[in-house]
């Protein structure tokens, strides 16, 4: 995963999403600083998985939700009929995650939250850190991946 090299000298897997790459663009030319972005005005941190075809790490800009020093990452994809692209990745390789928050990298490991109380917990905490993730849900007939993610 991340080594002593900045993310800018990084090969990463490249986002297909032009305003991920530009998202990801302004952190590194911050020096990777995750502060320095936000989405409709709120907070993010950078989640890197392994990609579960390429075995090349994936940057994916994602709400920061963070409660006791575990975070959430919610596959929302704005409510879209098909998960993100990463899921397959975080799913394949879920103790191979590192969360940068700020300029922190914190080694986590990722397990997907089944129906009930603590993913209900989990989807609370989501939807207060960003209201959106309640309408996406209602968008899509999937339901939303969410994932937690503790430190190793």
């Amino acid at each position: 995963m991340p080594d002593s090299k900045s993310s800018a000298q990084q090969e990463f897997i490249q986002p297909g999403e032009p305003w991920v790459r530009k998202q990801l663009d302004v952190i590194d030319d911050a020096g990777g600083d995750t502060t320095v972005a936000q989405i409709q005005g709120r907070p993010i941190v950078v989640v890197t998985v392994v990609g579960a075809k390429s075995g090349l790490p994936r940057r994916v800009p994602l709400m920061r939700v963070e409660h006791g020093g575990r975070y959430l990452a919610v596959a929302s994809k704005g409510g879209a009929p098909k998960d993100p692209v990463w899921v397959a990745s975080i799913r394949k390789n879920p103790d191979e995650v590192v969360v940068r928050d700020g300029t922190t990298d914190i080694p986590m490991t990722s397990r997907e939250l089944s129906p009930g109380a603590e993913r209900d917990l989990w989807w609370d905490r989501g939807v207060a850190a960003f209201p959106p993730y309640a309408d996406y849900q209602r968008k899509t007939e999937r339901t939303i991946p969410v994932f937690l993610l503790e430190p190793r």
